[in-house]
């Protein structure tokens, strides 16, 4: 950052965006727009003049779209980039697609009423734009072939009712944002076909969080869905929750199940990582296992503290290992955490304190 002020490269075929993100981001005192540009070529240009802290990146644009170039710059000298795209649910899986290739985060952009979602959504942007500054760009990881799915009946038996009479079922709650999507693929890969029940809060886009537990889901051993509201939470499944939907941990018996709702925004997100810990706090105490990951902002972390004194077991990803490290720190910083590891040891953890 030049001059104590975080410099953004807006990319962006249309004028009246570009014209307005300008104006968003350097309403706020820590941003300045150094460049705006027209599309990839126009933008090569300005970087080899200067490198710009952050690039907001739009995907469908004249001459090169914005994943080519997104792969190109983040081959050849990685930048924090934040995807600035309209999403459909077909487009999703391009957005997902930019985060798999590097992006940091995405901003949904409407395809009517843009200039008015930017200027509502003005505090958000900047505050995507800050954490992205502070993230470790890296380039993206090899997507790994898809193994064949097996059912739990390869690795485990039926449970005996005597089993279910000794034993409560623990159960495993995460929370992540900005790096989150690769974090949760590291994650949920490692983890064996009869892992614990999973319930996940990944701050993303409405419509998009489907696309995601789908890819997942042909990547992992375990299971991976788009949570439902009533869903039963079962080894060797993960719930994702939906995109613009509270989703909470509630326990009928001996059975978890979560609830998807309608809300306010918590921690300015919805879904929020704090809701979920709450709950996990509140139904499932010291029968589960709380994990935070890497994002922006404190979402997760007095939810995390919640869980802790309700006697849950707590895990932050290091920082090393975040792209931004900012939930886990601040779960940290309150007292929330029991242990502090790097992602490729998470999943190992969470299956050893689940046995």
């Amino acid at each position: 950052m030049r001059g104590n002020k975080i410099r953004v490269l807006v990319v962006d075929d249309s004028a009246t965006v570009r014209q307005t993100l300008k104006g968003i981001l350097e309403s706020d005192p820590d941003i300045e727009v150094m460049a705006a540009a027209a599309d990839p070529f126009i933008a090569v240009e300005r970087i080899r003049e200067e490198t710009p802290d952050v690039m907001m990146l739009d995907i469908e644009m004249p001459r090169m779209d914005g994943l080519t170039f997104l792969q190109k710059i983040m081959s050849q000298s990685p930048i924090p980039v934040v995807i600035c795209s309209t999403l459909t649910e077909k487009g999703s899986e391009t957005a997902l697609a930019a985060l798999e290739k590097g992006a940091v985060e995405v901003i949904t952009k409407p395809k009517v009423g843009t200039k008015q979602f930017f200027q509502e959504s003005a505090i958000q942007i900047c505050d995507v734009v800050k954490s992205a500054s502070r993230a470790k760009p890296r380039a993206p990881r090899p997507t790994l072939k898809a193994t064949p799915k097996l059912t739990a009946d390869a690795v485990i038996s039926k449970p005996t009712s005597r089993a279910m009479i000794q034993t409560t079922e623990q159960i495993v709650v995460v929370g992540a944002s900005t790096g989150g999507t690769e974090a949760l693929r590291e994650f949920l890969e490692a983890l064996p076909p009869d892992a614990p029940g999973i319930v996940v809060v990944q701050h993303m886009p409405e419509k998009f969080t489907a696309s995601f537990a789908a890819r997942l889901d042909q990547l992992c051993r375990v299971t991976v869905k788009e949570a439902q509201d009533n869903d039963t939470v079962l080894r060797g499944q993960v719930l994702i929750a939906p995109g613009n939907k509270h989703t909470l941990l509630k326990r009928s018996g001996a059975r978890y199940h979560v609830e998807v709702r309608d809300g306010p925004l918590v921690t300015r997100h919805r879904p929020s990582v704090d809701v979920l810990f709450r709950s996990a706090a509140r139904y499932a105490g010291k029968n589960a296992v709380g994990v935070i990951m890497t994002g922006m902002g404190d979402d997760g972390a007095r939810g995390m503290l919640e869980m802790k004194e309700a006697g849950a077991t707590t895990i932050a990803q290091d920082e090393e290992s975040c792209v931004v490290f900012g939930m886990p720190a601040e779960a940290i910083k309150l007292g929330g955490v029991d242990t502090i590891l790097p992602l490729d040891r998470i999943a190992a953890e969470v299956v050893r304190l689940c046995r």
